[in-house]
């Protein structure tokens, strides 16, 4: 701008160095510093452990959680070096610990790692930078070795502080709390992981150890592993022979097999490098398709799951020709079609490897992709051949998909020609938001037409709008696409969001980009909240993986006391309000009610006042106890009340639904949602513990 003095010079460019850059930016190196980022901390000092077993020098790994949000992570591999590097003349250990791009997994002759997960070197700088401790002790060449760091950067030099028989590396670190805004580890999540990776590594033993609760005093310095102490904790230990062959049984524990023989090949294409895959066809519509380079999970898949699809549609089509189960005047198998039912695992170990970003969700590694067709290919047709009865269930089983997927598609153009998905013939419950932005838009999904009418009032008509869903919805787990759309309610949310679904699903024509369920809070409510996420997880799960789906979070009480007016959305923050108003000793199901209506006391007569009169009533003012009021739906409550509540941008409470783990998710969708009715109840049984009840 003219006349305006420019202060751009070279004293405006800053340099971080060392792990500064870590702290300055870390979600450029863990993605996020919510849970998900906190969880990758155990990732990457596990992979560290973990590349020392697929290169042959470990088969052992403990992984603790401890007291003060500490984790302890141990292998019996060959131990970090400790003697001095050559460039940055401190200690081997040290360069990696405190250094970008440091370590053992560049290529080049040696005895670095030749297959490796941790392509970028940062994985142990990144954790020992977002550390407020990190403390490593190196068992090597019979000496104990250990070194101890405060945000990345070292308290002393590497100092040997004992001796040893054993071979190995122990990591603890603690995470900042002034990086990481909540720090709380799931033993579930990481159990569930270490289980999946010691699938993916044969003959690795990997034990984990809860002792995050543990009150007495634990001395881990005494020990190699925490589990030599013998506290009294929850561990579990994974140890598999069959590799991916038993992750897809475990997957497909409870479901209908189509065919009795898993299928499973491993080939390596040179010393260091393999591909290895497992799959089997059961009697369902959902595909659970897993994928993984260098152990590593790629959730968006790569080229090497483009090799596997490619190789399975080709190898099918051909088997089905050839033996005259696909009629000359049938179409061949589409990708959709091979997809349907199937359970498989795809995971390639490479020397050279390439991910799209520091998180590696996608490989890009092209030399995987014809690798990964050739061998399954071969190894497939082979399969098929040799066991003709499998083959034949397989094969029936995806011209059923094909067949379903015409019907869908009749079906589907039926539904959504004539332009409705833009926008000309919205449903007619509908009350859509006058913004035509989908960024600033929002749906409310609401439970019955009392509620429905009562979010429409209540609304800010610009930003939101609202589509109330009479009764339940189809439950569409195991319903194919055609009956799917037979549904009004369905057909109103497919016509209401915008994006189509099925093969024409298009998440750029989305209208909104906050999907918020709204239902009641009783048990009704979670089903049809439940059956809703199921159509979401099924049919579109892109909004959920973009985060856009979220669950409205309404009061659960109402309190008065006199003109002052809270509200409490659970029953903890119901008792410190009453807490707050002086009644925390006083029985609530005294004063609980359903009404509206102020509580009696008890009758007053009037009298001439006096002194004594005029105490008494200040005293009682001050004791007369509020009335709590129970919701039990929304359409109890008034526009206004709804609004304050619940569509408030400003006040509201909104549960974001996000996917940490798809196998698992999509495990419990099968159970909860699905025909398996003894797994269900075994289910429920497992869990009724966990269950909040109203009754």
């Amino acid at each position: 701008m003219a006349g305006k003095k420019d202060s751009y010079g070279a004293d405006a460019i800053q340099i971080l160095e060392g792990l500064e850059p870590v702290r300055k930016r870390p979600g450029m190196y863990i993605g996020t510093t919510g849970l998900d980022g906190l969880h990758h901390l155990i990732t990457e000092i596990f992979d560290n452990s973990r590349d020392e077993a697929m290169g042959g020098f470990a088969n052992d790994i403990e992984v603790a959680l401890l007291p003060g949000n500490r984790i302890r992570v141990t292998d019996n591999g060959r131990g970090i070096p400790v003697d001095i590097h050559k460039q940055t003349k401190v200690s081997a250990l040290e360069t990696i610990m405190t250094t970008l791009h440091a370590g053992g997994k560049f290529g080049g002759e040696g005895t670095g790692y030749k297959v490796s997960g941790g392509l970028h070197g940062v994985g142990a700088s990144v954790v020992n930078a977002l550390s407020i401790y990190c403390k490593v002790t190196v068992h090597k060449d019979g000496g104990i070795y250990i070194q101890e760091y405060s945000q990345g950067k070292r308290k002393a030099a590497v100092k040997k502080i004992g001796t040893t028989k054993k071979n190995g590396t122990i990591v603890m670190f603690e995470p900042d709390s002034a990086i990481f805004p909540i720090i709380d580890f799931d033993a579930k999540r990481v159990m569930d992981h270490m289980r999946q990776q010691a699938y993916l590594v044969k003959g690795l033993r990997i034990t984990v150890v809860d002792a995050s609760k543990y009150e007495g005093k634990i001395k881990e310095d005494e020990v190699f592993k925490i589990s030599e102490l013998g506290l009294e904790v929850p561990s579990m230990s994974f140890y598999f022979e069959g590799g991916l062959l038993s992750l897809v049984k475990f997957i497909n524990h409870d479901q209908k097999p189509v065919h009795k023989n898993v299928f499973y090949v491993e080939k390596k294409t040179n010393e260091w490098e393999s591909v290895e895959v497992s799959l089997q066809y059961v009697d369902d519509i959902a595909c659970r398709l897993s994928a993984f380079a260098n152990n590593i999970n790629t959730p968006e898949g790569g080229t090497h799951v483009t090799g596997f699809k490619t190789a399975l549609t080709r190898t099918l089509n051909t088997y089905g020709r050839k033996n005259n189960i696909i009629k000359e005047s049938e179409d061949n198998f589409t990708g959709e079609d091979v997809l349907e039912g199937l359970t498989a695992v795809v995971s390639v170990k490479l020397r050279e490897i390439q991910f799209e970003g520091q998180t590696k969700a996608k490989l890009g590694t092209v030399e995987a992709q014809s690798s990964v067709n050739t061998i399954f290919s071969e190894a497939f047709s082979q399969f098929l051949e040799e066991n003709p009865d499998d083959a034949k269930a397989i094969v029936n089983k995806v011209i059923l998909a094909l067949k379903a997927r015409k019907a869908a598609k009749a079906a589907k153009d039926s539904v959504l020609r004539k332009g409705a998905l833009e926008g000309m013939t919205l449903p007619g419950k509908l009350a859509d938001c006058q913004s035509k932005s989908a960024e600033d838009s929002e749906i409310f999904i609401v439970e019955g037409d009392s509620a429905g009418g009562t979010a429409k009032t209540g609304r800010d008509r610009k930003t939101q709008a609202i589509l109330p869903l009479r009764g339940k919805i189809l439950n569409i787990e195991r319903a194919r696409l055609d009956r799917m759309l037979e549904s009004e309610q369905i057909r109103n949310l497919v016509i209401a969001l915008g994006t189509a679904i099925g093969d024409t699903f298009d998440i750029s024509k989305l209208r909104y980009h906050k999907i918020i369920i709204a239902t009641d809070a009783d048990v009704d409510g979670a089903h049809i909240r439940t059956l809703i996420l199921t159509l979401l997880y099924r049919f579109f799960r892109p909004l959920i993986d973009g985060g856009f789906v979220y669950i409205a979070q309404p009061p659960l009480f109402k309190i008065k006391k006199g003109k002052e007016l809270f509200y409490a959305y659970s029953d903890a923050e119901r008792d410190s309000i009453m807490k707050k108003l002086g009644f925390a000793d006083v029985d609530l199901n005294e004063i609980t009610t359903d009404s509206d209506e102020p509580e009696v006391e008890g009758e007053e007569t009037e009298t001439e006042e006096s002194e004594n009169t005029k105490k008494s009533d200040s005293k009682n003012a001050k004791t007369k106890k509020p009335s709590i009021q129970r919701y039990k739906g929304l359409g109890e409550m008034n526009a206004d009340e709804l609004w304050e509540t619940t569509m408030d941008p400003a006040r509201r409470v909104l549960k974001q639904v996000n996917i940490g783990d798809g196998v698992a998710a999509d495990k419990v969708f099968d159970v909860l949602m699905g025909s398996d009715v003894p797994s269900r109840k075994s289910f429920i049984q497992s869990n009724a513990t966990k269950a909040n009840l109203d009754i």
